[in-house]
């Protein structure tokens, strides 16, 4: 007995997961779909923090549908690996891809793409500028 089962009705599920993803990541300028004890992810979050910048966070392992959601975001960008972080509607990779943005000066311009409803919501300082 394996992890995916083709029998199972999830038809259904599967797209309403899509629906889910899609629907989080056009309405959030950064999204993190994490798993809580996952080191990676904890590094991605901690940048994000870091900078003060707002972040949309799914735990998989503690959504009830984490793993049709873990399915979906394979789909999208090719990588089952978690996190997956989102940045304006774009997969930016992992953590370690959030990590290396942020020191070559890269993910502070990204995130200032977004719109302001999503870059002034911070109550820890704006983040904006102060990496270049």
């Amino acid at each position: 007995m394996g992890n995916y089962t083709s029998s199972s009705p999830g038809s259904q599920t599967s797209t309403a997961c899509a629906q889910y993803v899609q629907e989080v990541v056009s309405q959030n300028c950064v999204v993190i779909f994490s798993k809580s004890t996952c080191p990676y992810c904890k590094m991605a979050k901690n940048v994000f923090n870091e900078i003060g910048a707002t972040y949309k966070l799914i735990e998989l392992d503690e959504h009830k549908d984490g793993g049709g959601l873990q399915d979906v975001l394979t789909q999208m960008t090719g990588a089952r690996t978690v996190p997956r972080v989102f940045v304006n509607g774009n997969c930016i990779g992992g953590g370690s891809d959030t990590k290396q943005l942020h020191q070559e000066g890269k993910l502070v311009p990204l995130i200032n793409q977004c719109a302001p409803c999503c870059t002034a919501s911070s109550s820890e300082g704006s983040g904006s500028g102060q990496y270049k």
